[in-house]
Parts: structure tokens; sequence; C-alpha cells
């Protein structure tokens, strides 16, 4: 018989994991010994949290990053095939979500594979449930253009949907270019258009806060190099 995917959600930083992630979760670690993940070091440090016993040396670990190709990504499900169950970790966060995971979910979809998602922490859904915006009617567009006069264009279409549609867009950039897109995301908005930020989601400094561009604009926050999620609604 085929193995089992499990998407493992991660912590989103440096924090508690009895405060972000189920018993089950590490219950369902516990059991494996084939992983799927963006960065081995990161993984191993991660897996030795959740449990100061695991032989990690005893561990098989396979690389899914931006650098994978699609050529690679059919001898990742070759543990499944054989029969063992594999998990995908994420470097944050849940796997598959704004992530690499995605292209090995689709392929064991694809394969007729089990797939299991875990609870875990989401800096996306966390964020707009702390908004106060429209959570019936959103859309994630991931990370803006990086051409100035492209990203104040998508800007613009992104105010207009949120105005016309009642729908909350959420977006995320680099942290080290955290300033620079809040300079652009009050010179380029109307006034009277609301601005949530969330920073650090599910961490000890995390900071989430709403307001109009107008209010943004008189006093600009200190999220330099800081995970943010940004979503703008009317």
């Amino acid at each position: 018989m085929e193995g089992t995917l499990y998407l493992l959600p991660t912590t989103l930083g440096e924090s508690n994991l009895q405060h972000v992630l189920p018993d089950y979760n590490f219950s369902v670690m516990n059991q494996l010994t084939h992983f799927i993940v963006e960065d081995i070091r990161s993984a191993r440090r991660f897996l030795k949290k959740v449990n100061p016993t695991f032989n990690i040396d005893s561990l098989t670990f396979m690389t899914l990053n931006e650098q994978t190709s699609d050529m690679e990504l059919p001898a990742l499900l070759q543990p499944l095939k054989d029969g063992y169950d594999v998990g995908v970790l994420s470097e944050a966060g849940c796997p598959a979500v704004a992530d690499p995971g995605a292209a090995i979910v689709q392929l064991a979809q694809a394969a007729g594979i089990h797939v299991v998602p875990l609870v875990g922490p989401s800096s996306l859904l966390m964020a707009l449930m702390a908004s106060g915006f429209n959570g019936q009617n959103f859309a994630f567009v991931g990370y803006l253009p990086i051409a100035s006069h492209e990203r104040t264009k998508t800007l613009k279409l992104l105010e207009r949907k949120a105005i016309t549609e009642h729908q909350t867009q959420i977006f995320i950039e680099t942290p080290y270019r955290n300033h620079k897109l809040m300079e652009e995301l009050v010179e380029t908005l109307l006034p009277t258009t609301n601005l949530c930020v969330a920073v650090d989601v599910s961490l000890p400094s995390e900071w989430i806060h709403t307001q109009n561009m107008d209010t943004w604009k008189k006093q600009m926050p200190d999220i330099q190099k800081r995970p943010t999620v940004f979503l703008i609604n009317r």
C-alpha cells in the first residue's frame, strides 16, 4: 500500500511549539521517518525541538525548494509509493500555501496518494481573523510586482476591488522591503481606505493593527525586516 503525505505546519518564528501546534501533530511527526523540506538544517532543528530524543541522523530528508526542477519532483514521491508515510515541512507556517510544497501535493493528488493537511498557524488566515475585514470574500495575491509603476498599478486595482466588491485583499512582501511598501501604500491608496498591518503573527512580538491610510500616514510603523501580512478593505 502507498503511504500518506502529511502536510506539517511549523511555527512562524521562535515561539513555544505547544502554543501553536496541537498534540496530534507531534504524534504524527514522531512516527515519520521521511520528510520533504525546504531546508534540511532548519528542518532538523525544528524536529529536534519537537522531540529531543529523535535520532535525527536516522531520518531521510528530501529537498523541495524554489531551485527544485520539475524533473526532480517525481523522485520525491518514490518513498510514498514504497509504502512510507512522508511529511512535508515548510520553512514557516503551512506547507503548500505560498510555498514550494504545492508542487509535490499536486503530483500526489494526480497519483491518487492520500494527502492529509494538519492544523497549524497560517499568518494569512490569522491576520484576516484579526483585521476586522470581510472574511467571506477575500483574495490572497501573494507578492506585489517589484517595479514601482507596476506595483502602483496593482495597488490601485486591488483597492478598486476592495471598494467595489467589498473583497479583502491580502498580500505580503519580502521583510527588508516592508518600509518601502508602506511608503507606497500611503502615497497610492485613498485616505479613507483601511489597511491592516499584521506583524510577527503568532509570535510573542505579534502586532496587528487596522486603521485608514490617513491615520497611517501620520505615524508609520517600524516593521522593517519583520514578517508582515498586509490587508486592505474599504
